[in-house]
């Protein structure tokens, strides 16, 4: 669970889905009480909507930066079809579009552009700064259009499709819905889960089906990239929309679950 770097501790904790990585570290507090009033901070952020690895720094924690530059391996899923404002499923539904047609034989050539991405645009809902204030808090004023976005050099040293299946729409919805519940505080759960239903329902009008299509990959990624924002491009490169349906961290460095 722990190693020790140069008078500090490093922790691996999996972090909940639902979660913040906050969260994450008081729960861990309250199951190890010796831990209640050491210092501590995580080494790469997971969004509620992620689950998995979470490196924590306790003890001395001045030197957090020689940490945060390692690279990180991902299984995640993506949720053809709709398009959300924060890229994955805890958003408000912003566009959708067709089922990918003949998914197998398009996959070759999207995994082979998308690896090929050497610099990524931040979420409008993340916790980069822009004049002293998060992108996520321009995004809830409505003010994101009034600023430039920034972007980071990314890499993508590997990606591979693991996986297709189909989910009924029921389904789908109840999946979204409980995963939303796991989560604490203001994320605008109500108005989300509300456009959730709207979306589902029209997308099955839409596509006259009610079974829609996620598709499974595993991917070895530079510190710093957004594999919700990894999903939505997947969905640009096949003219319809995408969204991150399901992630889980299971390496950071040298560090796996």
């Amino acid at each position: 669970m722990a190693a020790k770097e140069s008078g500090s501790e490093i922790l691996k904790l999996y972090k909940n889905l639902g979660e913040t990585p906050l969260e994450c570290i008081e729960r861990f507090r309250v199951e190890r009480p010796e831990y209640a009033k050491v210092n501590m901070t995580y080494l790469g952020r997971l969004d509620p909507m992620a689950e998995g690895l979470l490196l924590v720094l306790a003890g001395n924690t001045r030197d957090k930066k020689q940490y945060l530059e390692w690279d990180k391996t991902y299984e995640f899923e993506v949720l053809w079809g709709f398009e959300t404002d924060t890229y994955d499923t805890l958003g408000l539904v912003t566009g959708m579009g067709k089922m990918p047609q003949k998914l197998d034989f398009k996959m070759q050539k999207l995994i082979e552009h998308i690896s090929k991405k050497k610099t990524q645009e931040y979420p409008p809902y993340s916790s980069r700064t822009v004049g002293g204030k998060a992108l996520h808090a321009w995004a809830r004023e409505g003010k994101i259009d009034e600023i430039d976005i920034p972007t980071r050099q990314v890499r993508i040293f590997s990606l591979e499709h693991t996986n297709t299946r189909l989910i009924k729409k029921d389904d789908l919805l109840k999946e979204i819905e409980s995963r939303i519940a796991l989560v604490k505080g203001d994320f605008r759960q109500e108005e989300i889960l509300k456009a959730w239903k709207r979306a589902i329902e029209l997308q099955a009008e839409m596509n006259y089906t009610h079974e829609y299509l996620i598709s499974g990959f595993r991917a070895d990624v530079s510190s710093g990239t957004y594999i919700r924002s990894l999903a939505k491009e997947m969905g640009e490169e096949l003219l319809t929309s995408a969204c991150a349906y399901s992630i889980k961290r299971i390496r950071v460095g040298e560090y796996r679950l």
